[in-house]
């Protein structure tokens, strides 16, 4: 079950939000969330539910003895080999298996296991915790239950962000939901499914034609055509997804952090990753590079610490090397932002522009079905100088009013309209709260979000293209 599916907009968010409001106690709505949040994970992987609550089981034992052992640092060792022992099975196997077999000629086979949807989110957020608890940062939690519930919560379950437990540990044990925030968590949901059902869906279905065609019909336009698409599509996808876990989390009492913030407008591709994804660029900072030494070891040392985070990025994002050659990729720059200042002393505008031009083309690779294919869009980007009626046939035919019309929806709302409207809204409704103006202001944002709600579901409804996008992460 997804977050953008008839099924969880009907049924099952209206069942479990009702009846996690009428329950009197935090303990009774942890145990409904509990309880709802293995539902859904089961939805769609019933088997794997064994596992995620086995990893929840293994993180709790390895934190309760780190806190009364003597032997804390190979307890915490060993609980890190065993969570990345998983993830490696079940998400890297028969990439190393097809890696060796590809470099010595060798013939072995991997086993058939398929990838548990979610298992990168959970197992970080799991590592995290034990990392903590061994650090001093936070206590074990001595209730079960309650770290199942870290675990599992499904608003942030399958497409994260990555929530560290000492940032919600609070809310575990005392949380209150107000109307209004609830209101504004609703809000800050539909938001969220309007990027990811009316933009990103929109941009998927051009991206997945253009790159599943054949060479003989790709050419420069329609190569830049699926480029930007993708571009669009992964990001309104992923930061779409993360709003809906804002919005769902504010609405159950927990705050979670931003994970984007509007990375398309950075100027420099260090600030890029200062923007996207930010939960997991955190993660990798502070479970990663810095025990790997950070910036205090020399500036080689410096450098070997980069490209392990960024080598580590890629590959956490997918068992393929399209996924490593695009760290890399963004590493490189990186480096050249370091070598070359004058890069970040450009104007704005030139910097953003020359950000935006770097992701896309990273992107080319990283969408690609096989390095080779990445290196022929690329080329085909800069060299496709064939214009003949099959390849200006095909290109047209992705050109439709809506993919038009909801491509310029993208590229406009790349900007920072959230803090200009946070700024509008705090200036029209000052010194009001409570009056009548303050209410139809309030009641117009509610109207607004409710058209974008109905325009969402009436596309669900007539549209069977609704991809999930996490299956390959």
């Amino acid at each position: 079950m997804i977050f953008s599916s008839l099924e969880f907009l009907c049924v099952f968010f209206p069942a479990a939000f009702l009846v996690h409001c009428a329950l009197p106690s935090t303990a009774l709505r942890n145990a409904w969330l509990v309880g709802v949040s293995l539902l859904f994970y089961a939805y769609g992987e019933p088997v794997y539910v064994l596992l995620m609550v086995f990893s929840a089981g293994m993180n709790y034992i390895a934190a309760r003895g780190i806190a009364v052992s003597g032997h804390k640092k190979y307890i915490v060792w060993a609980d890190i080999a065993a969570n990345l022992g998983i993830l490696v099975f079940f998400k890297y196997t028969w990439f190393l298996v097809g890696s060796i077999n590809q470099g010595f000629g060798t013939q072995f086979k991997a086993l058939g296991v398929t990838l548990p949807i979610g298992i990168s989110f959970f197992t970080f957020q799991a590592i995290s915790y034990v990392v903590d608890v061994y650090r001093g940062k936070i206590q074990a939690q001595e209730n079960f239950w309650k770290l199942l519930l870290y675990i599992s919560f499904f608003p942030q379950l399958i497409a994260g962000s990555i929530v560290k437990y000492r940032d919600v540990n609070a809310y575990l044990d005392k949380r209150k939901v107000s109307v209004p925030q609830a209101a504004s968590g609703l809000r800050r949901f539909i938001c969220g499914l309007g990027k990811k059902v009316l933009i990103a869906n929109a941009m998927g279905q051009a991206a997945d034609a253009i790159f599943s065609a054949g060479a003989p019909y790709i050419n420069i336009l329609s190569a830049w055509v699926g480029a930007i698409a993708y571009m669009l599509q992964i990001y309104y996808d992923f930061s779409g997804y993360s709003d809906m876990a804002i919005g769902l989390g504010a609405m159950f009492g927990f705050q979670f952090q931003e994970n984007f913030q509007y990375p398309y407008g950075a100027p420099g591709i260090q600030e890029f990753w200062h923007r996207w994804h930010i939960s997991l660029s955190a993660w990798f900072k502070e479970y990663l590079y810095i025990p790997l030494g950070g910036n205090r070891k020399g500036s080689i040392r410096t450098g070997i610490n980069k490209f392990a985070v960024f080598f580590c990025t890629g590959l956490w994002h997918g068992a393929d090397w399209t996924f490593v050659v695009w760290g890399l990729y963004h590493r490189f720059f990186s480096l050249l932002e370091d070598m070359l200042p004058f890069l970040t002393k450009m104007p704005k505008i030139a910097l953003r522009l020359y950000t935006l031009f770097v992701v896309c083309i990273g992107f080319v690779i990283f969408r690609a079905d096989s390095l080779g294919q990445g290196i022929f869009f690329v080329q085909q980007m800069f060299a496709g100088y064939s214009f003949d009626a099959l390849k200006m046939g095909f290109a047209m035919q992705q050109l439709t009013p809506w993919f038009l019309a909801m491509a310029a929806a993208g590229l406009a709302l790349m900007a920072p309209i959230k803090p200009i409207a946070v700024k509008v809204k705090k200036a029209v409704s000052e010194g009001m709260e409570g009056s009548w103006k303050y209410r139809v202001l309030q009641a117009f944002l509610s109207l607004g979000a409710a058209a974008v709600l109905l325009w969402c579901m009436l596309r669900l409804s007539g549209d069977t293209y609704n991809p999930f996008i996490y299956f390959r992460f």
